[in-house]
Protein backbone atom coordinates (compact mmCIF):
# COMPACT_ATOMS: atom_id res chain seq x y z
CA UNK A 1 0.00 0.00 0.00
CA UNK A 2 3.23 2.56 0.84
CA UNK A 3 4.25 2.10 -2.75
CA UNK A 4 0.56 2.83 -4.27
CA UNK A 5 0.55 5.65 -1.93
CA UNK A 6 3.78 7.10 -3.38
CA UNK A 7 2.85 6.73 -6.88
CA UNK A 8 -0.10 7.71 -6.78
CA UNK A 9 -0.55 11.76 -7.37
CA UNK A 10 -4.51 11.88 -5.96
CA UNK A 11 -5.56 8.88 -3.62
CA UNK A 12 -4.16 10.56 -0.89
CA UNK A 13 -6.17 13.70 -2.07
CA UNK A 14 -9.48 11.69 -2.69
CA UNK A 15 -9.01 9.77 0.78
CA UNK A 16 -8.44 13.07 2.62
CA UNK A 17 -11.65 14.58 1.13
CA UNK A 18 -14.15 11.72 1.44
CA UNK A 19 -13.47 12.20 5.10
CA UNK A 20 -13.56 15.70 5.05
CA UNK A 21 -17.34 15.29 3.48
CA UNK A 22 -17.85 12.33 5.91
CA UNK A 23 -17.06 15.03 8.61
CA UNK A 24 -19.10 17.72 7.17
CA UNK A 25 -21.81 15.73 6.84
CA UNK A 26 -22.12 14.17 10.40
CA UNK A 27 -21.97 18.01 11.58
CA UNK A 28 -25.64 18.91 9.74
CA UNK A 29 -27.00 15.82 10.66
CA UNK A 30 -26.33 16.40 14.25
CA UNK A 31 -25.27 19.89 14.61
CA UNK A 32 -22.68 19.28 18.01
CA UNK A 33 -19.75 21.68 18.28
CA UNK A 34 -17.88 18.46 19.23
CA UNK A 35 -18.66 17.25 15.53
CA UNK A 36 -16.00 19.26 14.10
CA UNK A 37 -15.73 18.00 10.63
CA UNK A 38 -11.83 18.46 10.24
CA UNK A 39 -11.68 17.17 13.34
CA UNK A 40 -13.40 13.88 11.97
CA UNK A 41 -11.93 13.76 9.12
CA UNK A 42 -8.35 13.94 11.11
CA UNK A 43 -9.75 10.63 13.25
CA UNK A 44 -10.62 9.09 10.15
CA UNK A 45 -7.69 9.41 8.07
CA UNK A 46 -5.15 8.15 11.49
CA UNK A 47 -7.76 5.38 11.06
CA UNK A 48 -7.60 4.84 7.42
CA UNK A 49 -3.67 4.98 7.52
CA UNK A 50 -3.41 2.44 10.78
CA UNK A 51 -5.96 -0.23 9.01
CA UNK A 52 -3.55 -0.51 6.24
CA UNK A 53 -0.29 0.35 7.63
CA UNK A 54 0.61 2.87 5.33
CA UNK A 55 3.46 4.99 6.52
CA UNK A 56 2.72 8.99 7.26
CA UNK A 57 5.18 9.80 4.69
CA UNK A 58 3.76 8.19 1.74
CA UNK A 59 0.33 9.54 2.23
CA UNK A 60 1.72 13.00 2.53
CA UNK A 61 3.55 12.59 -0.43
CA UNK A 62 0.22 11.95 -2.19
CA UNK A 63 -1.82 14.31 -0.44
CA UNK A 64 0.49 16.91 -0.52
CA UNK A 65 -0.96 18.71 -3.26
CA UNK A 66 -3.64 19.87 -0.73
CA UNK A 67 -1.01 22.07 1.36
CA UNK A 68 -0.73 24.18 -2.00
CA UNK A 69 -4.17 25.54 -1.64
CA UNK A 70 -3.64 26.96 2.15
CA UNK A 71 -2.00 30.02 1.31
CA UNK A 72 -4.45 30.99 -1.31
CA UNK A 73 -7.23 30.08 0.89
CA UNK A 74 -5.99 32.11 3.83
CA UNK A 75 -5.48 35.48 1.34
CA UNK A 76 -8.84 34.65 0.22
CA UNK A 77 -10.19 35.91 3.88
CA UNK A 78 -9.37 39.44 3.00
CA UNK A 79 -12.73 39.79 1.01
CA UNK A 80 -15.43 39.63 3.93
CA UNK A 81 -12.25 41.72 5.83
CA UNK A 82 -12.96 44.60 2.81
CA UNK A 83 -16.40 44.69 3.01
CA UNK A 84 -16.72 45.89 6.78
CA UNK A 85 -13.32 48.31 6.27
CA UNK A 86 -15.64 51.13 7.61
CA UNK A 87 -16.04 49.23 11.12
CA UNK A 88 -12.11 48.71 10.92
CA UNK A 89 -11.76 52.18 10.37
CA UNK A 90 -13.91 53.37 13.58
CA UNK A 91 -12.09 50.43 15.60
CA UNK A 92 -8.70 50.60 14.82
CA UNK A 93 -6.89 51.36 17.83
CA UNK A 94 -8.83 48.76 19.77
CA UNK A 95 -8.54 46.22 16.93
CA UNK A 96 -4.65 46.68 17.18
CA UNK A 97 -4.26 46.78 21.26
CA UNK A 98 -6.84 43.58 21.12
CA UNK A 99 -4.57 41.16 18.75
CA UNK A 100 -1.80 42.39 20.07
CA UNK A 101 -2.50 41.65 23.63
CA UNK A 102 -3.61 37.75 22.45
CA UNK A 103 -0.36 37.32 20.97
CA UNK A 104 1.48 38.43 23.71
CA UNK A 105 -1.23 36.05 26.34
CA UNK A 106 -0.56 33.71 23.72
CA UNK A 107 3.12 33.51 24.08
CA UNK A 108 3.49 34.13 27.39
CA UNK A 109 1.54 31.40 28.49
CA UNK A 110 3.85 28.82 25.93
CA UNK A 111 7.04 30.17 27.78
CA UNK A 112 5.47 29.57 31.44
CA UNK A 113 4.03 26.02 30.61
CA UNK A 114 7.35 25.22 28.76
CA UNK A 115 9.06 26.40 31.97
CA UNK A 116 6.77 24.51 34.54
CA UNK A 117 6.64 21.12 32.32
CA UNK A 118 10.47 21.59 32.02
CA UNK A 119 10.34 21.41 27.98
CA UNK A 120 13.35 21.38 26.08
CA UNK A 121 14.17 24.60 23.50
CA UNK A 122 13.32 23.02 20.70
CA UNK A 123 9.75 21.76 22.10
CA UNK A 124 9.10 24.99 23.31
CA UNK A 125 9.81 26.90 19.98
CA UNK A 126 7.70 24.52 18.54
CA UNK A 127 4.59 25.23 20.43
CA UNK A 128 4.85 29.31 20.41
CA UNK A 129 3.70 29.46 17.18
CA UNK A 130 0.34 27.14 18.07
CA UNK A 131 -1.81 30.48 16.84
CA UNK A 132 -1.06 31.80 14.02
CA UNK A 133 -2.34 30.12 10.68
CA UNK A 134 -0.17 26.76 9.59
CA UNK A 135 1.18 28.79 6.28
CA UNK A 136 2.92 31.58 8.96
CA UNK A 137 3.69 28.61 11.69
CA UNK A 138 5.64 26.33 10.13
CA UNK A 139 7.66 28.88 8.66
CA UNK A 140 8.53 30.94 12.19
CA UNK A 141 9.22 27.04 13.56
CA UNK A 142 11.50 25.74 10.80
CA UNK A 143 13.32 29.17 11.58
CA UNK A 144 13.71 28.67 15.76
CA UNK A 145 14.57 25.32 14.79
CA UNK A 146 11.36 23.73 16.08
CA UNK A 147 9.44 20.94 14.86
CA UNK A 148 7.19 21.65 12.45
CA UNK A 149 5.24 18.08 12.06
CA UNK A 150 4.40 19.02 15.45
CA UNK A 151 3.57 22.71 15.04
CA UNK A 152 1.58 21.53 11.90
CA UNK A 153 -0.39 19.21 14.34
CA UNK A 154 -0.43 21.95 16.97
CA UNK A 155 -2.17 24.81 14.97
CA UNK A 156 -4.86 22.35 13.67
CA UNK A 157 -5.19 20.87 17.82
CA UNK A 158 -5.53 24.80 18.27
CA UNK A 159 -7.60 25.73 15.85
CA UNK A 160 -10.52 22.75 16.50
CA UNK A 161 -10.88 23.25 19.86
CA UNK A 162 -11.19 26.95 19.25
CA UNK A 163 -14.00 26.24 16.28
CA UNK A 164 -15.80 24.04 18.83
CA UNK A 165 -15.57 26.17 22.04
CA UNK A 166 -15.45 29.94 20.25
CA UNK A 167 -19.37 30.61 21.02
CA UNK A 168 -19.55 29.10 24.27
CA UNK A 169 -16.55 30.76 25.66
CA UNK A 170 -18.08 33.79 24.14
CA UNK A 171 -21.33 33.31 25.94
CA UNK A 172 -19.62 32.56 29.66
CA UNK A 173 -17.56 36.37 29.22
CA UNK A 174 -20.38 37.56 28.08
CA UNK A 175 -18.92 38.88 24.77
CA UNK A 176 -21.33 40.17 22.91
CA UNK A 177 -19.60 43.39 20.83
CA UNK A 178 -19.57 41.69 17.33
CA UNK A 179 -15.79 43.33 16.43
CA UNK A 180 -14.41 41.73 20.21
CA UNK A 181 -15.74 38.00 19.70
CA UNK A 182 -13.97 38.65 15.69
CA UNK A 183 -10.73 39.13 16.78
CA UNK A 184 -10.78 36.93 19.99
CA UNK A 185 -11.73 34.02 17.94
CA UNK A 186 -9.37 34.66 15.03
CA UNK A 187 -5.92 35.63 17.25
CA UNK A 188 -6.64 32.55 19.42
CA UNK A 189 -7.45 29.99 16.71
CA UNK A 190 -6.18 31.47 13.47
CA UNK A 191 -8.61 30.16 10.04
CA UNK A 192 -10.11 26.93 11.34
CA UNK A 193 -11.57 29.57 14.27
CA UNK A 194 -12.15 32.05 11.57
CA UNK A 195 -14.45 29.53 10.23
CA UNK A 196 -16.92 29.54 13.11
CA UNK A 197 -16.41 33.33 13.55
CA UNK A 198 -18.32 33.40 10.20
CA UNK A 199 -21.20 31.92 11.10
CA UNK A 200 -21.60 33.63 13.78
CA UNK A 201 -21.62 36.55 11.75
CA UNK A 202 -20.11 38.72 8.94
CA UNK A 203 -18.59 40.98 11.50
CA UNK A 204 -17.11 38.24 13.85
CA UNK A 205 -15.84 36.79 10.11
CA UNK A 206 -14.05 39.87 8.53
CA UNK A 207 -12.60 40.66 12.68
CA UNK A 208 -11.27 37.12 12.81
CA UNK A 209 -9.86 37.45 9.37
CA UNK A 210 -8.14 40.48 10.10
CA UNK A 211 -6.85 39.16 12.84
CA UNK A 212 -5.42 36.26 11.55
CA UNK A 213 -3.42 38.50 9.39
CA UNK A 214 -2.23 40.88 12.01
CA UNK A 215 -1.83 38.13 14.58
CA UNK A 216 0.73 36.31 12.23
CA UNK A 217 2.81 39.11 11.38
CA UNK A 218 3.20 39.84 15.51
CA UNK A 219 3.89 36.22 16.31
CA UNK A 220 6.80 36.22 13.65
CA UNK A 221 8.39 39.66 15.23
CA UNK A 222 7.47 38.47 19.00
CA UNK A 223 8.46 34.53 19.01
CA UNK A 224 12.32 35.65 17.49
CA UNK A 225 12.41 37.68 20.87
CA UNK A 226 10.41 34.74 23.57
CA UNK A 227 12.69 31.99 21.50
CA UNK A 228 15.27 33.28 23.66
CA UNK A 229 13.60 33.02 26.84
CA UNK A 230 14.21 29.84 27.47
Amino acid sequence: MNSFFIGSATVGVVISLISYFIGVSVKKRWKLAILNPLLISVVLVIIFLLALDIDYDAYQNSAGYLSYLLTPATVSLAVPLYRQLEILKKNAAAVLIGIVSGVLTSLVVILLLSVLFGLSHEEYVTLLPKSITTAIGMGVSEELGGNTTITAAVIIVTGVLGNMTAEFVCRVFRIKYAVSRGLAIGTASHAIGTARAMEMGEVEGAMSSLAIVVSGLCTVAAAAVFSGLH
